[in-house]
C-alpha cells in the first residue's frame, strides 16, 4: 500500500510542479558587445544590405522588441559601460572617455589647439551599481568577458569590487595572433581554440558565461555578459569563415598580414567576426531556451528571463590604415557623437514582452537601470541619481507609444543629451524630437569646423516618423536660429545642471591666436604640511578658475589622478589643502580666454607614449 502511494505521488506531484506560479524575481541578462554597429546586424539593414550574417540575433529580435533609435550613454567603450552600470550620465559621473585619471594635457604639444578636461578613469569604489542592487535583492551577479570601467583592464575597482559575486575576464579566442593569415584552429583536442562541431573556435569568453548559468540558474541571477568581440584586433581564429567572407564579398584571401583598406563593409576578417560573435551569443540564448528552469519546473529558463542586447557606442570604422565597417547612412562612428558613434542596436525580449516588434521610439542605455529595477521588483537605492528613464510600461504595453516613457518631471521623455569633449571630437550634441544639435567647441581656429551644426533626422507625419536626415548632411542652423538657439540653451542647461567639464585650449599650439600670449604664469609655490600655496601673475587673461590634479600612487604601474575644483574667489595666488595620502600634483589655471595653464608643464600624450614615463616624474613631489 505505501508503495502505491509513492507510486500516486510520483505521477500527480509534476501536474502541482508545472502549475506552480512563475517566480516573483525574473533573470536577466544584458549583452553587451563591444564596437558593434547599428548596420553591422542584419536584421538592421537598411539602404544596403549588410553582408554579415546574423541569425541568431536576428531570430532574438522575433521574440521581442527591436529598437530603431536605440543609443549608447557615449560614443566609447569605458563611458558608455560605466553610464549602463552606475546609471548615471557620463557627463554628471566625469567619466567621458576611456581610460581616464591623468592630467588635462594635448595629444601633441604643439599640434593640438585644444586639451580634453580632466575626467575619471573609473567609477568610485563604493557606486551603487545595478549589480549591487539586484545583490541585494537576492540575486546571484555574474560577469563575463570585457570589464574595462578602470583606468586598465585590471586596475582597480573590477567586478567583485562593485556588486559581482562571480567574474571571469578571459578574452578566449579574441586574444592576440602573431599573423592573422597564419595559424589558424585546428581540429586537434589540444589546440586551445579547438574548432567545434559546427567548424568555431572555442572561445572561453563565451564557456565562461554558460558555466554561470549553469552553476546559478536555481535561484535569480544577473548575467552581464559583456563580449570582446567585436573590438580591434581584427583577425579570425577561423579559416573556413574568413574563406566564406572573403567569396562573398568578392575579395582575393589575404596572403599578407596587410592592414585591409577596401571602403565599406568589406572587411573579411571583421565579417567573420561579427559572425562568431552571433554564434557565441546563439549558444547563449539557446541555453535559456532549452534548459528547465529548477525555480519552474515544467518550464525553460528563457519563459522567465529578460534579455537586453546592445552594443557599447557606434562601429569602429577604422584605424591608421584599417578600414573596419562603414556606418552608413549614418554619419562617422566611434569616438564622434554623431548619429554613427552613438547609434547601437538593441533588442529586449522576456516574460510578457510583445514579440517581433520593431519600435521607433527614442531609447538610451542609461534607460536598462531603472527598467531592470522595475522588472524585477527591486527597489531604488535612496537618493540614487539615475538619468535614464523605466521602460517598463513601454515594453510591457506598446512598444510604438513614446508617451510611456517619462522623464524625472513625470513628462514624456523626447530629449537626450550626449557630452564629449575628448579626443578628436570635442563635442556636445542635444536631440529633442526630430531635431539634433551639435555644438563644436574647437572651432574658433577652425574655419571648416562650425560652432553648431543642425539636422532634422526624423518628422512625424500621422503619427509615425519618416526618416529625413539621419545621414546629418544638411545642416539648418541657417535656416532655424531661433530653433538652433533654444536647442543650444537646453543643451547648456542640462550640462550644468551635471556640472559638465569643457576642454581647453592649448596655449603651445601653432593654430591658435594671439590670446595664447596672454595666458598666467605661476611664479611660485610652497608646501607647508598638507597645504600648498601657490603664487601667478596675469599677463593680460584673467585667471577664472584652478584646479589641483593630484594623485595619490605616484609612478605605480596604475598611476591615477583625482581633481580639487579650486575657491571661486582668488587673486594673484590660491591654496590648497592635500588629501591624506597624495603623493604629487599638478596645479591647472584657466584663463578668461579658456586657455589652461599646467604648473609644472605636463608632457603630451605624443611624448608619454614613447618614453613611457609617469605623470608624476613631471609633477611636484608632496610627500
Amino acid at each position: 500500500m505505501k508503495l502505491f502511494k509513492l507510486f500516486i505521488l510520483s505521477i500527480i506531484l509534476p501536474f502541482f510542479s508545472i502549475g506552480k506560479e512563475r517566480p516573483s524575481k525574473p533573470n536577466v541578462v544584458l549583452i553587451l558587445t563591444d564596437d558593434l554597429g547599428w548596420q553591422d546586424v542584419k536584421c538592421y539593414d537598411i539602404d544596403e544590405p549588410s553582408p554579415m550574417e546574423t541569425p541568431n540575433i536576428d531570430a532574438l529580435a522575433q521574440k521581442g522588441v527591436k529598437f530603431w533609435q536605440a543609443y549608447s550613454p557615449a560614443p566609447t567603450c569605458a563611458p558608455s559601460r560605466c553610464a549602463i552600470m552606475s546609471g548615471n550620465h557620463p557627463a554628471r559621473a566625469q567619466k567621458t572617455h576611456v581610460v581616464g585619471g591623468a592630467p588635462p594635457t594635448p595629444n601633441h604639444k604643439f599640434a593640438w589647439s585644444m586639451i580634453a578636461p580632466w575626467y575619471s578613469g573609473r567609477m568610485p569604489a563604493n557606486e551603487m551599481t545595478i549589480a549591487r542592487v539586484l545583490q541585494q535583492n537576492g540575486y546571484i551577479t555574474g560577469h563575463s568577458g570585457k570589464w574595462h570601467m578602470a583606468i586598465d583592464h585590471k586596475a582597480f575597482p573590477q567586478p567583485e569590487d562593485q556588486g559581482f559575486d562571480w567574474t571571469r575576464s578571459s578574452r578566449g579566442a579574441r586574444s592576440s595572433m602573431k599573423s592573422r593569415v597564419t595559424g589558424f584552429a585546428t581540429n586537434r583536442k589540444k589546440d586551445p581554440f579547438c574548432l567545434d562541431k559546427n567548424g568555431y573556435p572555442f572561445h572561453q569568453t563565451s564557456e565562461d558565461a554558460l558555466t554561470f548559468l549553469r552553476q546559478n540558474n536555481a535561484q535569480p541571477f544577473f548575467l552581464y555578459y559583456a563580449t570582446w568581440l567585436v573590438h580591434t584586433p581584427i583577425h579570425t581564429r577561423s579559416e573556413k569563415l574568413l574563406e566564406k567572407y572573403c567569396k562573398k564579398l568578392g575579395v582575393e584571401k589575404p596572403k599578407e598580414n596587410k592592414d585591409w583598406t577596401l571602403k565599406g563593409q568589406q572587411n573579411p576578417f571583421y565579417c567573420a567576426m561579427v559572425e562568431e560573435l552571433d554564434y557565441y551569443i546563439g549558444k547563449v540564448i539557446t541555453y535559456l531556451n532549452e534548459t528547465e528552469d529548477p525555480r519552474w519546473p515544467g518550464h525553460k529558463l528563457s519563459e522567465n528571463t529578460f534579455i537586453i542586447f546592445t552594443s557599447d557606442n557606434g562601429g569602429m570604422e577604422g584605424h591608421a590604415a584599417e578600414v573596419i565597417t562603414d556606418n552608413y547612412p549614418l554619419d562617422k562612428g566611434k569616438i564622434s557623437a554623431m548619429e554613427g558613434g552613438t547609434r547601437v542596436p538593441l533588442i529586449i525580449t522576456g516574460p510578457k514582452i510583445n514579440q517581433g516588434v520593431e519600435s521607433n521610439v527614442m531609447v538610451n542605455g542609461l534607460d536598462f537601470y531603472p527598467t531592470i529595477l522595475s522588472l524585477t521588483g527591486t527597489p531604488c537605492p535612496k537618493n540614487k541619481t539615475l538619468d535614464g528613464a523605466d521602460l517598463s510600461n513601454l515594453l510591457l504595453k506598446d512598444p510604438m507609444d513614446s508617451d510611456l516613457i517619462k522623464d524625472k518631471k513625470g513628462k514624456t521623455r523626447d530629449t537626450m543629451i550626449w557630452h564629449f569633449p575628448n579626443s578628436s571630437a570635442f563635442e556636445s550634441t542635444i536631440r529633442v524630437g526630430g531635431y539634433k544639435l551639435v555644438r563644436n567647441y574647437n572651432h574658433l581656429y577652425y574655419k571648416d569646423n562650425p560652432e553648431q551644426e543642425m539636422y532634422q533626422l526624423y518628422r512625424t507625419i500621422d503619427g509615425e516618423q519618416v526618416r529625413v536626415d539621419i545621414e546629418e548632411a544638411n545642416n539648418l542652423v541657417d535656416k532655424f536660429p531661433k530653433l538652433t538657439k533654444e536647442l543650444d540653451d537646453k543643451l547648456s542647461a542640462e550640462l550644468e545642471e551635471m556640472k559638465a567639464s569643457f576642454p581647453y585650449y592649448n596655449p603651445h599650439a601653432r593654430h591658435v591666436g594671439p590670446e595664447k600670449l596672454k595666458v598666467p604664469q605661476v611664479t611660485s609655490h610652497d608646501v607647508k604640511g598638507q597645504t600648498i600655496h601657490f603664487k601667478f601673475r596675469e599677463k593680460g587673461a584673467k585667471v577664472i578658475r584652478a584646479d589641483l590634479i593630484y594623485t595619490l600612487n605616484g609612478n605605480e604601474r596604475h598611476e591615477e589622478w583625482f581633481r580639487i575644483v579650486g575657491p571661486k574667489n582668488f587673486s594673484q595666488g590660491v591654496s590648497f589643502s592635500f588629501p591624506s595620502g597624495a603623493t604629487h600634483c599638478f596645479l591647472n589655471l584657466i584663463d578668461e580666454n579658456n586657455f589652461l595653464v599646467s604648473y609644472p608643464e605636463t608632457p603630451d600624450y605624443a611624448s608619454l607614449s614613447k618614453t613611457k614615463e609617469k605623470f608624476a616624474k613631471f609633477a611636484i613631489p608632496v610627500e
